[in-house]
């Protein structure tokens, strides 16, 4: 009885063409995102950085190679990471996401005085929620 071993990283899925030109398809979309989301980068407000970070986790989702690179990274600097490894998970948190994001944002721009975001934050903690089922 011979038992026939395959090369190794051979895999099935390997083999898949429809499988190879979806993360083809993946990186050249998350290219053209991360192009686009520089261009409207100069434009009033933060219209640039989610659309780059969306072009980002594009490529993620479809290279081996970037994804080492992002766990170097991760490494290196675990609270720029984060972010985008929640916005990378099978059910992305979008909105915890970009207010964390802008939080950050506001303390390194505004002196701590002058933090409207963490005031409003303050303001709807305070208010008393309704039942969901009254």
């Amino acid at each position: 009885m011979t038992l026939a071993f395959a090369p190794s990283g051979f895999s099935p899925r390997s083999r898949d063409p429809l499988r190879a030109l979806k993360r083809s398809a993946l990186m050249i979309l998350g290219v053209l995102v991360v192009i686009l989301g520089l261009l409207i980068g100069p434009l009033p407000g933060p219209g640039g950085i989610p659309v780059v970070t969306l072009g980002l986790v594009l490529i993620l989702r479809g290279s081996w190679k970037a994804k080492r690179l992002f766990i170097r990274a991760q490494y290196a600097r675990p609270k720029w990471v984060y972010p985008f490894r929640r916005l990378m998970r099978k059910r992305p948190e979008f909105a915890p996401v970009f207010w964390q994001q802008a939080l950050r944002a506001e303390k390194l721009v505004l002196r701590r005085s002058n933090r409207p975001l963490k005031g409003w934050r303050k303001r709807l903690r305070r208010t008393p929620r309704k039942p969901a089922f009254a």
